[in-house]
């Protein structure tokens, strides 16, 4: 199946550990990394007594399940010491499914898509970046919701080439 990961942190060299969390998702058996954006900083949703952030979007072909893909995320969660402190907080990494394939999913530990991912400009921008067509399962086109984030700063962090980051 083809998923698409929302990637966040804002500790830590955020930078750094998405450039990480991407290398380790490439090494991972049964997940291919297809494509990634360009790293974006924006400001955090939820308390703003916390550094901004640095999101991206993976692309990946995944073998297994969608539980197992979200079993292996928050893995490598845990291995980047992710602790949930506080709601909307700050992360070390943070590793969300947006979309499976044309599949929704509303599970008691996993939803997809992503509930809040349509008024998010820091998942929205950059997976369009890598799938400007991308739809919900219902066939809304995922483009159509940027004219309701418009007033949400995120910046490309262009000094990162995206694709120097992954060799």
């Amino acid at each position: 199946m083809q998923a698409f990961i929302g990637l966040g942190s804002n500790l830590d060299q955020p930078a750094q550990r998405l450039i990480s969390a991407l290398h380790a998702l490439q090494r991972l058996p049964g997940i291919d990394l297809l494509s990634h954006s360009r790293l974006y900083r924006s400001a955090p949703i939820g308390p703003q007594d916390q550094p901004d952030y640095v999101n991206a979007v993976a692309r990946l072909q995944v073998n297994g399940t969608p539980h197992q893909l979200l079993h292996t995320l928050q893995a490598l969660e845990l291995a980047a010491g992710r602790q949930r402190l506080r709601h909307w907080g700050e992360r070390t990494l943070d590793l969300d499914i947006l979309l499976l394939d044309n599949q929704h999913i509303d599970a008691p530990d996993l939803h997809v898509p992503h509930p809040q991912m349509t008024c998010r400009a820091f998942v929205l921008q950059p997976l369009l970046e890598i799938a400007p067509g991308a739809l919900l399962p219902d066939g809304t086109a995922l483009s159509s919701f940027l004219e309701e984030v418009a007033e949400q700063a995120v910046t490309p962090m262009s000094e990162l080439d995206r694709d120097a980051l992954i060799e």
